[in-house]
């Protein structure tokens, strides 16, 4: 066994040795020549072939024209002022032919020219009548003009814009955008309800030109440092009226303390009514101002068809339904006395399949910016909202007002009424004159100083309701024709009953 294992280990390994040899005597493979390397027969190692992508010539840019308010034209009319009669510097008129103002509204032609020269003014004006695009543009014509007159600093605004409620200094906000688009100039917003760390950090880390607060929130920064007013040259004090009725007048009054004098700044104040109480305010903040009046009747007739009709309470959800069936995803803005009312109408018009949303002071303030940005945006066709959603928004193509209730007071009516038909646009208010609120009718008529056409609802608009797609949400028992009691902490039905001018104590903002 062993030799037979060696015997076949040699055999192994000479015949490896053989194959071995051979391979060393084996002729080298002799270069090839320069010719034979360009087209040899050999396989060759191909690299895939790439294109050579040509390269895109630059073409010649063409300089754009600047603007020139030669390309905004607009063709004079008797009795009513263009922007172009103000002399606007120009970065304002571009915007302004932007957003296609072309013609003065009545309270612009009557307080833009006095304001412009220095003078403070007081002016009568209802909401819709154009009044924050007036002092916005006042505000940005004199920064344009002249530079600020010391050293800027964060937290110093060279303009201070008061107003009472969150959603109108959002609106002031927005507006100042869409007018300063093609100026240099920051403005922030300062209310609660909002990420109070951010609005510091805002405040703090660059300049601001222009602040619109509401008061409490503002007090707070100005208390703790953070704003300083002193560099304030023009207070805008908007919805005067609207701070008095809240309460915050004191407030007002801190802050004004904190500006300049008021012979060392311009003041502009605004109001619904100029009562004397207001007028009061106004002799405190500014000396000698220009009064200007704009009617709220004209507000009220001239943009805004209104149509009054009287149901009975049972009757309301179905006309209100129909309605709507019956105008078809139009953009709509329906008003509730009672934040309570307002969430179990929406969630009954959204049994019936109607996309809507409430916006109420029961909602927080992020979502209620959700909800305004989708109303805006017409992702909502609908909103259902409380008397905190009444003043001072700006939202475009809002076609119909609806008032699920007559409002307690008068003027409510009107800045209701108001988020149609705005600055010269034609919208339509329906109202529901039921037995609980029709007394209230000859009080709007004796303020806005016209008669309401009244009528029975059309035979359409009582047709049954359908069946609803949705089932009811686990509420409390709902009142009749979906208009849900309110009670307080009795259990007693609170608010005032028919015949009953009293406000009532539990009205929802």
């Amino acid at each position: 066994m062993p030799m037979r294992f060696l015997k076949k280990l040699g055999r192994r390994l000479s015949s490896s040795g053989k194959r071995t040899s051979h391979t060393v005597q084996s002729e080298p493979r002799t270069p090839p020549s320069k010719k034979q390397s360009d087209h040899s027969d050999a396989t060759p190692r191909h690299t895939p072939h790439r294109k050579q992508r040509k390269r895109p010539r630059n073409k010649p840019k063409t300089q754009q024209k600047p603007w020139s308010i030669e390309d905004f034209v607009v063709e004079p009319q008797e009795g009513i002022t263009r922007f172009h009669d103000l002399d606007i510097p120009t970065p304002l008129m571009h915007a302004i032919a932007d957003l296609d103002f072309k013609y003065c509204t009545p309270v612009q032609a009557k307080t833009l020219p006095h304001a412009k020269e220095g003078r403070n003014v007081a002016g009568k004006a209802q909401t819709g009548t154009g009044k924050t695009a007036a002092f916005l543009i006042l505000v940005f014509s004199r920064f344009i003009n002249f530079s600020r007159p010391q050293k800027a600093k964060p937290g110093t605004p060279r303009a201070l814009i008061l107003a009472p409620t969150r959603e109108l200094v959002m609106q002031v906000v927005r507006d100042a955008e869409g007018l300063g688009k093609y100026c240099k100039f920051k403005t922030l917003g300062v209310y609660g309800g909002m990420d109070y760390n951010r609005q510091e950090r805002a405040l703090t880390e660059g300049i601001v030109d222009v602040i619109a607060a509401t008061p409490g929130r503002l007090l707070d920064f100005c208390r703790r440092g953070v704003i300083d007013l002193k560099q304030v040259e023009v207070l805008v004090i908007d919805e005067a009226d609207r701070m008095l009725d809240m309460g915050f007048i004191p407030d007002v009054k801190a802050i004004v303390g904190r500006t300049p004098k008021r012979e060392h700044r311009q003041t502009m104040l605004f109001s619904a009514t100029l009562t004397d109480d207001v007028m009061r305010l106004a002799s405190q903040w500014m000396p000698n101002p220009v009064i200007e009046e704009v009617d709220p009747e004209h507000v009220a007739a001239e943009t805004v068809d209104q149509i009054i009709y009287t149901i009975t309470s049972s009757e309301k959800f179905k006309v209100l339904y129909n309605l709507l069936k019956k105008w078809d995803r139009t953009r709509t803005l329906i008003f509730t006395n009672r934040r309570t009312t307002a969430q179990r109408l929406c969630d009954e018009l959204s049994r019936y399949d109607v996309h809507c949303a409430v916006l109420s002071g029961a909602v927080d303030q992020k979502k209620r910016v959700r909800i305004l940005e989708s109303f805006r945006s017409g992702e909502t066709d609908v909103v259902v909202a409380t008397d905190v959603a009444g003043r001072g928004l700006h939202i475009e193509d809002i076609s119909h007002v609806i008032n699920f209730d007559l409002p307690y007071e008068q003027d409510d009516y009107v800045h209701r009424i108001g988020r149609t038909g705005r600055v010269g646009t034609n919208g339509t208010a329906v109202s529901f004159a039921c037995e609980d609120e029709s007394f209230i009718i000859p009080d709007i008529e004796e303020y806005i100083g016209h008669s309401l056409p009244c009528r029975q609802a059309e035979p359409e608009l009582l047709e049954p309701l359908p069946a609803p797609k949705r089932a009811a949400p686990v509420r409390e028992n709902r009142g009749r024709g979906g208009h849900p009691p309110s009670r307080g902490r009795s259990g007693s039905r609170s608010g005032p009953r028919s015949g009953s001018r009293r406000r009532s104590p539990q009205r929802s903002r």
